[in-house]
């Protein structure tokens, strides 16, 4: 596993269908070292503050779904970056990693908080207004991740899974359960055992337990 490259950007103002929006999606591969904080990384922003924080301090995104992308879109191939993700990664597909895995990237460590959910600024981004929706039905979300310890990050740098979650819910698991199929509530009993599920997610899943049957 490894970092395929680094992306950030600060927000920019761009032109949408009603108006004007400002977004921190258009990320820029950069050279060298970026250090990793508690809540981005440096060099990066987020228009949003609101939906962000802890548990979406840095966004990955799997390499190994650019080709898949390109070929569905019949589009040439993107640059990193393209889904708006800060790290580019290779070997961390969301079928193998798991919801509270621990891995170490570069000098941070960092732990998967969840995945993604797209909104309109990815349509945005890719031109494509239908985009969101297949990106989801797809289970190709990428993920989000929490810092649990700071520290740079550049391309190139090896990735190192350091605790394996034991409570088994997959990103591609945890993203089907929380938005494409609400009434599995023994999936839902399953995700709440996992202690490092965000507070949101619990809730959510928590309230769907108390209203089953």
């Amino acid at each position: 596993m490894r970092v395929v490259s680094v992306n950030v950007s600060m927000p920019l103002d761009v032109p949408a269908p009603d108006g004007v929006v400002r977004t921190g999606i258009f990320k820029q591969a950069v050279a060298g070292p970026v250090k990793v904080r508690a809540l981005n990384l440096d060099g990066d922003g987020q228009a949003d503050l609101e939906n962000r924080g802890v548990d979406k301090a840095v966004y990955a995104y799997p390499a190994e779904h650019y080709g898949v992308w390109a070929e569905r879109l019949k589009r040439p191939p993107f640059p990193a970056g393209q889904f708006g993700e800060n790290l580019t990664v290779e070997g961390m597909v969301e079928t193998d990693v798991h919801v509270g895995d621990v891995y170490r990237m570069g000098a941070a460590l960092l732990q998967v908080a969840q995945p993604r959910a797209p909104c309109y600024k990815l349509a945005l981004k890719m031109g494509l207004p239908w985009f969101p929706r297949e990106f989801l039905r797809s289970g190709r979300v990428g993920f989000y991740l929490r810092v649990l310890e700071e520290g740079p990050v550049r391309a190139g740098d090896a990735i190192e899974r350091v605790e394996r979650e034991p409570e088994i819910l997959t990103v591609r698991e945890a993203s089907r359960l929380r938005y494409l199929d609400p009434e599995d509530v023994e999936g839902a009993r399953r995700a709440l055992r996992v202690r490092a599920l965000p507070r949101r997610w619990r809730e959510d899943f928590e309230a769907r337990t108390r209203a089953a049957p």
